[in-house]
């Protein structure tokens, strides 16, 4: 679809109701806008951290493990790159 939009005032622009309703944007969704040298992108901005933390926990009870033994494994992952630094410094 080619329509053209119109800057307004404040700079705000209107997008077709068409576009709208196919994408289902809806008042208050955010977009991030990308410069293109001077092409202009919308993308939807998904928080990332809902989605991250439903696989993570799909996982955990696909492998069968408690919270805190996934963290124990974690702690161990993480002093694989982090070599002489005790496990439980963060935690005081």
């Amino acid at each position: 679809m080619d329509t053209p939009v119109q800057v307004r005032q404040r700079g705000t622009l209107t997008l077709p109701a068409e576009l709208r309703a196919k994408y289902g944007i809806k008042e208050g969704d955010t977009y991030y806008l990308v410069d293109l040298q001077g092409i202009f992108v919308l993308t939807p901005m998904t928080p990332l951290a809902p989605e991250l933390a439903r696989e993570i926990e799909r996982l955990r009870l696909e492998a069968g493990l408690s919270t805190a033994e996934l963290l124990a494994g974690l702690r161990e992952q993480r002093e694989q790159y982090r070599p002489g630094a005790p496990a439980d410094a963060e935690q005081g």
